[in-house]
């Protein structure tokens, strides 16, 4: 079997480049790039035939843009995700006091990370 998905028009072998759903409830077909996996209920189209879609009378045709490869991560991105790592993993200050609680809760005794241990209520 070939690793490159082939066009599921009739007597077209030409690769495939984007994928066809239909949408009954709708009256829609979506044509986007190509789907990462092959679905059962979709159609992997060429170009050409991609080009030349048309739908049935009263349907209306989307197409998803094509982004010129997979979507990457941008520098911001990372970055914003490498800040909140950091800022997940610092100590929490606790506040100026003799108890060394965290908050004004008279409930929390103490705090790791996103537990919190209460005092039970009998005490």
């Amino acid at each position: 079997m070939s690793p490159v998905r082939r066009c599921s028009r009739t007597a077209c072998g030409r690769p495939a480049v984007a994928t066809l759903t239909y949408v009954y409830a709708d009256s829609t077909a979506v044509l986007g790039p190509l789907a990462t996996y092959a679905e059962p209920h979709c159609y992997d189209l060429c170009a050409e035939h991609s080009e030349r879609l048309t739908a049935p009378r009263g349907w209306e045709v989307v197409r998803l843009s094509d982004s010129s490869g997979p979507a990457r991560p941008s520098s911001d991105d990372l970055e914003a995700l490498a800040n909140a790592v950091r800022e997940a993993a610092r100590p929490q200050e606790r506040e100026a006091g003799g108890s060394g609680a965290r908050t004004a809760d008279p409930m929390e005794v103490a705090r790791r990370g996103h537990l919190r241990v209460l005092r039970s209520p009998d005490n």
